[in-house]
This record gives structure tokens, sequence and C-alpha cells, in this order.
């Protein structure tokens, strides 16, 4: 009478193992599908923090802008700025990168590593009273496998010409 007592728990672990085999199975594959999904998240959030932290090129440019005294060359992808006596501030674009040139000496570039910047444009408007410039500013995330480009746009006026 043991013997059939045994035989029946044995095949009842049989069985109980396979129950925790499949639930251990299910249960990871929830786990790792959580854990593509948040990393999914976590790269989408950082890509749309360099495009915010990336307006910080315009609000440079535009303060530069804002407080120079003259245009002393505007070109599509290059702007030059009399910022005082004998005194230049430079924007350049080269190659994904604008440069900062202040007074002839290259301060770096104002864009990071991880963002390319693809369009680039300075736009002179001279009125009676005032100077003008206008810019329009394209960027991209080299981290970014849909290649999406984000746009900036901005005038303004030189104190030094009103």
């Amino acid at each position: 009478m043991t013997l059939i007592s045994n035989k029946k728990k044995n095949g009842y672990a049989v069985l109980e193992l396979l129950f925790y085999i499949a639930s251990f199975a299910i249960f990871s594959l929830i786990v790792i599908n959580a854990m593509i999904t948040m990393s999914r998240s976590f790269r989408e959030t950082a890509i749309q923090a360099e495009f915010v932290q990336s307006g910080t090129i315009m609000e440079r440019i535009s303060r530069e802008i804002r407080q120079a005294n003259d245009i002393n060359s505007i070109g599509i992808n290059d702007l030059v700025l009399n910022t005082g006596v004998n005194e230049t501030m430079e924007f350049k674009f080269a190659g994904s990168d604008i440069q900062l040139w202040d007074t002839g000496s290259n301060i770096g570039n104002l864009n990071s590593p991880s963002i390319a910047v693809t369009n680039l444009v300075f736009t002179s408007i001279t009125t009676a009273k005032s100077k003008v410039v206008k810019i329009v500013l394209s960027i991209k995330s080299n981290n970014d496998k849909l290649n999406r480009t984000v746009d900036f746009y901005d005038t303004i006026v030189l104190r030094g010409s009103y």
C-alpha cells in the first residue's frame, strides 16, 4: 500500500514542477517586457531633453544679437556682429556644428556632440529705424533612430540700431 501512495505523490511533484516552471517563464516574460518598455521610454525622454536643451543655442545667439551694436557681415550660414570697439562675435555653421568666435578666437561649439545642426540661416532685415536679424535653426539628435528634426525661429532687433 505504501508503494502506491508514493507513486501518486511523485506524480504530483512533476505536475507541480511543470506549473512552477510555466509560472516562472510567464513572470520572466512580463518583467523583460517591462524593462524593454522602460528602456525605450528612457531613451525617448533623453532625446526630448536634448531637443529642449538645444533651445539654449537659439537663446545664446539671440542674446548676442540683441546686445550687438551693429552687423559687420551676414551670410546665409555666417553672422559677424560688432559688439564693441574692435570686438566681434561670430557664429559659423561648420559641418553639423555652430561655432562661436569671439574677436577671432574660436570659443567652441554651441551644440553638444549628441546634437547635429542640420540648418542655420541668418537673414538681415533693415528698416528706417532699426536692424533686425531673422534666424532659422534646425537640429536633430544623433541618438534618434527616427531622425526627427526640431526647428527654432526667432527675429531679434539689435540694441544699437534703434
